[in-house]
């Protein structure tokens, strides 16, 4: 994988931690191919304790999240073999207690991590999220996607990620998880294929 160009600060990460793991059977019968997820979860200080609700977050943004979405995105590729092996992502955050949950966001849902780390992995879709306020050691579960087709239904699944001793109440937690490919015997069909179906519809089939 090509390395990408580092942006902004990386002084403020403390940890980072990749998870990795692969689907050898589903229900007693290997998947229709092999797939990896991962996740890559970065524990970095939270550059906005001690500050009040009027504060700007935007300075502390431009510093800070374009290097947490460089670092991600190259340790996710490492892991998976490459961004043309990713087929979904998804991203999170955990803020610890002495924060706000807008810090999470500031670093998560702005075009300084979400479009940069879109670009790195190749997608196209709006990155599926989640988010929260927790102690140290609190288990997320991060919702991937299809990085180009979100209405594809094969592609959704989670992965949980915990880091044992983060965040700490001074700290964030963020996260981007990955796949290279579906649940491991996806058949519910894609949602661009659906037939139309409401409470007169099913009135219907069941009159």
């Amino acid at each position: 994988m090509q390395e990408q160009k580092r942006y902004g600060d990386t002084e403020a990460i403390r940890r980072v931690v990749v998870y990795r793991e692969e689907t050898i059977t589903e229900a007693g019968t290997a998947p229709i191919r092999p797939v990896s997820r991962a996740s890559v979860a970065v524990v970095v200080r939270n550059p906005w304790i001690g500050t009040g609700p009027d504060t700007d977050l935007s300075d502390a943004v431009i510093d800070l999240a374009p290097a947490l979405a460089t670092l991600i995105s190259d340790r996710l590729g490492e892991a998976l073999g490459g961004s043309d092996n990713i087929e979904a992502f998804g991203k999170a955050a955990i803020v610890g207690t002495a924060g706000e949950i807008e810090h999470g966001g500031a670093l998560i849902h702005t075009p300084y991590f979400g479009n940069l780390l879109r670009e790195f992995l190749q997608g196209e879709s709006i990155i599926c999220f989640a988010d929260a306020r927790a102690d140290a050691g609190q288990e997320l579960v991060v919702p991937l996607w299809h990085k180009l087709h979100a209405a594809t239904r094969s592609h959704y699944q989670t992965v949980s990620t915990r880091v044992s001793d983060a965040p700490r109440a001074d700290e964030i937690v963020v996260v981007a998880a990955a796949s290279t490919g579906p649940r491991p015997h996806p058949r519910i069909g894609d949602r661009k294929s659906d037939p139309a179906v409401s409470t007169h519809t099913l009135e219907a089939a069941l009159s």
